[in-house]
Protein backbone atom coordinates (compact mmCIF):
# COMPACT_ATOMS: atom_id res chain seq x y z
CA UNK A 1 0.00 0.00 0.00
CA UNK A 2 1.33 3.20 -0.72
CA UNK A 3 1.31 6.19 1.49
CA UNK A 4 -1.38 8.32 0.54
CA UNK A 5 -3.65 5.20 0.59
CA UNK A 6 -2.33 4.16 3.88
CA UNK A 7 -2.87 7.66 4.95
CA UNK A 8 -6.64 7.75 3.88
CA UNK A 9 -7.21 4.78 5.53
CA UNK A 10 -5.68 5.98 8.88
CA UNK A 11 -8.04 9.11 8.05
CA UNK A 12 -11.17 7.09 7.81
CA UNK A 13 -10.31 4.52 11.04
CA UNK A 14 -9.65 7.99 13.03
CA UNK A 15 -13.18 9.45 11.53
CA UNK A 16 -14.68 5.89 11.94
CA UNK A 17 -13.85 5.26 16.09
CA UNK A 18 -14.39 9.05 16.47
CA UNK A 19 -18.16 8.24 15.68
CA UNK A 20 -18.99 4.89 17.59
CA UNK A 21 -16.89 6.36 20.68
CA UNK A 22 -19.34 9.96 20.32
CA UNK A 23 -22.18 7.34 19.97
CA UNK A 24 -21.49 5.69 23.65
CA UNK A 25 -20.85 8.37 26.55
CA UNK A 26 -18.86 7.58 29.10
CA UNK A 27 -21.80 8.38 31.47
CA UNK A 28 -19.41 9.51 33.97
CA UNK A 29 -16.41 6.72 33.86
CA UNK A 30 -13.73 8.47 33.52
CA UNK A 31 -11.38 5.88 33.86
CA UNK A 32 -13.16 4.42 30.57
CA UNK A 33 -13.37 7.76 28.84
CA UNK A 34 -9.48 8.05 29.70
CA UNK A 35 -9.21 4.99 27.78
CA UNK A 36 -10.97 5.86 25.12
CA UNK A 37 -9.10 8.86 24.29
CA UNK A 38 -5.90 6.84 24.38
CA UNK A 39 -7.56 4.43 21.37
CA UNK A 40 -8.30 7.02 19.42
CA UNK A 41 -5.03 8.81 19.43
CA UNK A 42 -3.68 5.72 18.70
CA UNK A 43 -5.95 4.14 15.97
CA UNK A 44 -3.47 4.59 13.63
CA UNK A 45 -1.39 2.32 14.92
CA UNK A 46 -4.40 -0.49 15.48
CA UNK A 47 -4.86 0.40 12.08
CA UNK A 48 -1.20 -0.98 11.22
CA UNK A 49 -1.01 -3.88 13.30
CA UNK A 50 -4.27 -5.42 11.61
CA UNK A 51 -3.16 -4.41 8.06
CA UNK A 52 0.32 -6.26 8.76
CA UNK A 53 -1.58 -9.55 9.94
CA UNK A 54 -4.26 -9.43 7.47
CA UNK A 55 -2.67 -7.88 4.31
CA UNK A 56 -5.75 -6.94 3.30
CA UNK A 57 -6.89 -3.25 3.71
CA UNK A 58 -10.48 -3.74 3.69
CA UNK A 59 -10.77 -6.34 6.24
CA UNK A 60 -8.27 -4.27 8.41
CA UNK A 61 -10.75 -1.89 8.40
CA UNK A 62 -13.45 -3.91 9.30
CA UNK A 63 -11.53 -5.74 12.17
CA UNK A 64 -10.33 -2.24 13.30
CA UNK A 65 -13.90 -1.38 13.61
CA UNK A 66 -15.20 -4.70 15.33
CA UNK A 67 -12.39 -3.52 17.79
CA UNK A 68 -13.93 -0.57 18.73
CA UNK A 69 -17.00 -2.18 19.00
CA UNK A 70 -15.47 -4.82 21.92
CA UNK A 71 -13.94 -2.70 23.73
CA UNK A 72 -17.31 -0.30 24.49
CA UNK A 73 -19.20 -3.98 24.89
CA UNK A 74 -15.97 -4.68 27.59
CA UNK A 75 -14.96 -7.47 25.75
CA UNK A 76 -11.44 -6.92 26.58
CA UNK A 77 -11.67 -6.56 30.41
CA UNK A 78 -8.95 -9.09 31.17
CA UNK A 79 -6.36 -6.62 28.78
CA UNK A 80 -6.28 -3.82 31.58
CA UNK A 81 -4.51 -0.92 30.44
CA UNK A 82 -4.23 -0.43 34.33
CA UNK A 83 -2.11 -2.97 34.62
CA UNK A 84 0.75 -2.15 32.60
CA UNK A 85 1.77 -0.18 29.38
CA UNK A 86 -0.96 0.66 27.21
CA UNK A 87 0.47 -0.35 23.98
CA UNK A 88 0.75 -4.59 25.61
CA UNK A 89 -2.98 -3.66 26.31
CA UNK A 90 -3.65 -2.71 22.70
CA UNK A 91 -1.43 -4.90 21.63
CA UNK A 92 -3.07 -7.87 23.29
CA UNK A 93 -6.26 -7.11 22.80
CA UNK A 94 -5.88 -6.81 18.37
CA UNK A 95 -4.05 -10.05 18.84
CA UNK A 96 -7.42 -11.97 20.16
CA UNK A 97 -9.21 -10.33 17.91
CA UNK A 98 -6.95 -11.25 14.93
CA UNK A 99 -6.70 -15.13 16.11
CA UNK A 100 -10.97 -15.00 16.29
CA UNK A 101 -11.25 -13.91 12.74
CA UNK A 102 -9.13 -16.63 11.60
CA UNK A 103 -10.86 -18.87 13.78
CA UNK A 104 -14.16 -17.80 12.35
CA UNK A 105 -12.63 -18.42 8.57
CA UNK A 106 -11.98 -21.53 9.56
CA UNK A 107 -15.57 -22.37 9.78
CA UNK A 108 -16.23 -20.68 6.27
CA UNK A 109 -15.30 -22.43 3.59
CA UNK A 110 -14.85 -19.85 0.94
CA UNK A 111 -14.64 -20.74 -3.21
CA UNK A 112 -10.93 -19.00 -3.90
CA UNK A 113 -10.76 -17.44 -7.20
CA UNK A 114 -7.96 -18.63 -9.11
CA UNK A 115 -6.39 -15.19 -9.99
CA UNK A 116 -6.87 -14.39 -6.43
CA UNK A 117 -4.17 -13.73 -3.40
CA UNK A 118 -3.35 -16.62 -1.04
CA UNK A 119 -4.76 -16.22 1.62
CA UNK A 120 -3.02 -14.08 4.42
CA UNK A 121 -1.69 -16.63 7.43
CA UNK A 122 -1.09 -15.46 10.79
CA UNK A 123 2.09 -14.15 12.14
CA UNK A 124 4.95 -16.69 12.04
CA UNK A 125 5.30 -16.58 15.68
CA UNK A 126 4.51 -14.74 18.91
CA UNK A 127 8.20 -13.40 18.64
CA UNK A 128 7.32 -11.78 14.98
CA UNK A 129 4.35 -10.63 16.05
CA UNK A 130 5.54 -8.55 19.08
CA UNK A 131 8.30 -6.65 16.79
CA UNK A 132 5.23 -6.25 14.09
CA UNK A 133 3.03 -4.22 16.61
CA UNK A 134 6.14 -2.71 17.69
CA UNK A 135 6.86 -1.36 14.79
CA UNK A 136 3.86 -0.06 13.93
CA UNK A 137 3.37 1.53 17.34
CA UNK A 138 6.91 3.58 17.16
CA UNK A 139 5.55 4.44 13.69
CA UNK A 140 2.40 5.52 14.78
CA UNK A 141 4.52 7.67 17.26
CA UNK A 142 7.12 9.43 14.53
CA UNK A 143 3.95 10.11 12.91
CA UNK A 144 1.82 12.30 15.39
CA UNK A 145 5.15 13.94 16.26
CA UNK A 146 5.97 14.65 12.76
CA UNK A 147 2.31 16.37 12.92
CA UNK A 148 2.86 18.39 15.77
CA UNK A 149 6.07 19.56 15.00
CA UNK A 150 4.01 20.98 11.44
CA UNK A 151 1.62 22.47 13.98
CA UNK A 152 3.56 24.15 16.31
CA UNK A 153 6.27 25.44 13.32
CA UNK A 154 5.35 24.73 9.97
CA UNK A 155 9.37 26.58 9.28
CA UNK A 156 10.68 23.77 11.61
CA UNK A 157 8.96 21.02 10.08
CA UNK A 158 9.98 21.94 6.83
CA UNK A 159 13.46 22.28 7.46
CA UNK A 160 13.73 19.14 9.41
CA UNK A 161 11.44 16.85 6.75
CA UNK A 162 14.22 18.04 4.22
CA UNK A 163 17.00 17.27 6.42
CA UNK A 164 15.49 13.33 6.58
CA UNK A 165 14.54 13.48 3.18
CA UNK A 166 18.18 14.55 2.06
CA UNK A 167 20.73 14.15 4.81
CA UNK A 168 23.82 14.20 3.03
CA UNK A 169 22.96 17.29 1.80
CA UNK A 170 25.24 20.35 1.73
CA UNK A 171 24.20 23.59 3.56
CA UNK A 172 24.60 25.71 0.64
CA UNK A 173 22.03 23.59 -1.17
CA UNK A 174 20.04 23.15 1.65
CA UNK A 175 19.80 26.74 1.79
CA UNK A 176 18.95 26.73 -1.53
CA UNK A 177 16.24 23.94 -1.29
CA UNK A 178 14.26 26.22 1.51
CA UNK A 179 14.28 29.27 -0.48
CA UNK A 180 12.31 27.55 -2.90
CA UNK A 181 10.10 25.68 -0.03
CA UNK A 182 9.59 28.39 1.89
CA UNK A 183 9.15 31.61 -0.56
CA UNK A 184 11.68 33.61 1.24
CA UNK A 185 15.19 33.77 0.87
CA UNK A 186 17.52 32.23 3.50
CA UNK A 187 21.62 31.04 4.03
CA UNK A 188 23.27 28.13 4.94
CA UNK A 189 23.85 29.99 8.27
CA UNK A 190 20.47 30.28 8.76
CA UNK A 191 19.92 26.79 8.30
CA UNK A 192 22.36 25.19 10.36
CA UNK A 193 21.18 27.46 13.10
CA UNK A 194 17.09 26.93 12.44
CA UNK A 195 17.91 23.15 11.93
CA UNK A 196 19.41 22.53 15.11
CA UNK A 197 16.48 24.15 16.83
CA UNK A 198 14.15 21.95 14.68
CA UNK A 199 15.93 18.77 15.62
CA UNK A 200 15.55 20.04 19.95
CA UNK A 201 11.75 20.57 18.64
CA UNK A 202 11.07 17.62 17.56
CA UNK A 203 12.84 15.90 20.71
CA UNK A 204 10.39 17.83 22.91
CA UNK A 205 7.42 16.94 21.14
CA UNK A 206 8.93 12.88 21.09
CA UNK A 207 9.23 13.31 24.61
CA UNK A 208 5.40 14.58 25.38
CA UNK A 209 4.06 11.65 22.65
CA UNK A 210 5.66 8.95 24.20
CA UNK A 211 4.83 9.91 27.92
CA UNK A 212 0.95 10.86 26.61
CA UNK A 213 1.06 6.32 25.91
CA UNK A 214 2.51 5.40 29.29
CA UNK A 215 -0.06 5.11 32.46
CA UNK A 216 2.54 6.61 34.86
CA UNK A 217 5.22 8.49 33.01
CA UNK A 218 7.96 8.56 35.65
CA UNK A 219 11.50 9.16 33.88
CA UNK A 220 12.77 6.07 34.49
CA UNK A 221 9.67 4.69 32.72
CA UNK A 222 10.26 7.05 30.10
CA UNK A 223 13.45 6.17 29.39
CA UNK A 224 12.44 2.20 29.24
CA UNK A 225 9.58 3.10 27.15
CA UNK A 226 12.07 4.97 24.38
CA UNK A 227 14.76 2.18 24.71
CA UNK A 228 12.00 -0.45 23.96
CA UNK A 229 10.68 1.84 21.05
CA UNK A 230 14.09 2.39 19.79
CA UNK A 231 13.19 6.52 19.97
CA UNK A 232 16.05 7.10 22.54
CA UNK A 233 18.55 8.15 19.82
CA UNK A 234 16.04 11.04 18.53
CA UNK A 235 15.60 12.65 22.20
CA UNK A 236 18.29 11.80 24.08
CA UNK A 237 19.76 15.11 24.80
CA UNK A 238 16.15 16.41 25.20
CA UNK A 239 15.73 13.78 28.12
CA UNK A 240 18.74 14.88 29.40
CA UNK A 241 17.28 18.17 30.40
CA UNK A 242 14.13 17.27 31.40
CA UNK A 243 15.60 14.43 33.75
CA UNK A 244 19.21 13.82 34.18
CA UNK A 245 18.98 11.06 36.43
CA UNK A 246 16.93 9.15 33.91
CA UNK A 247 19.14 9.88 30.86
CA UNK A 248 22.17 9.24 32.57
CA UNK A 249 21.07 5.71 33.12
CA UNK A 250 20.23 5.24 29.14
Amino acid sequence: MDRDSLDEHLSRISTLWSMIFQAHDPEGDAATAAQRVLLLRYSGAAYRYLLGALRDPDAAADLAQEFAVRFLRGQFRRADPGRGRFRDYLKTALSRLVTDHYRARQGWPQALSPDGPEPAAPSASSADDDRAFLAGWREELLERTWQALADANPTFHAVLRLRSEQPDLPSPRMAEELTARLGREVNAAWGRKTLQRAQGKFADLLLDEVAVSLEEATPEALRQELEATDLLRYCRSALARRHPAAAGGA
